[in-house]
């Protein structure tokens, strides 16, 4: 069994290589007292434990929580997690392809949503076709 230290470890490395350095630097700067066991707990769990397991690769893992985030309404991680889709390898029209998947079980309101973010996130991406 890893150590709480080696899960934290792992997890910050993978943490940062999905959500950029910039993200990481700046969640981790804006740590509080009340927020300081969070931000280890997101760490050492979702990043080190969930994110780190090999049954998925990070595409697949990114899909999942672009459908998760979608059918729960989850904008500001969607935000994010858009930007990290394309980070581990999704392409644009892959990522419309699960927004119109999720219209269909999360319901047209949550996919209108989605495709607001996505076109915001996009435009502000340089090089991306959505924001040429």
């Amino acid at each position: 069994m890893p150590t709480d230290q080696e899960r934290h470890d792992q997890g910050m490395t993978v943490r940062r290589a999905v959500l950029s350095d910039a993200h990481v630097d700046r969640s981790i700067a804006a740590t509080t007292d009340l927020t300081a066991d969070w931000q280890d707990f997101i760490t050492r769990v979702a990043w080190g434990d969930v994110w780190s397991r090999p049954g998925l690769d990070r595409r697949s893992r990114s899909i999942a929580v672009l459908s998760s985030l979608i059918a729960h309404g989850h904008h500001e991680e969607l935000a994010m997690h858009l930007r990290a889709a394309l980070r581990n390898g999704l392409t644009i029209d892959e990522i419309r392809e699960v927004i119109l998947q999720s219209a269909i079980y999360s319901g047209v309101p949550a996919a209108n949503s989605a495709f607001r973010i996505a076109s915001e996130v996009f435009a502000a991406e340089p090089g991306s076709a959505a924001g040429d």
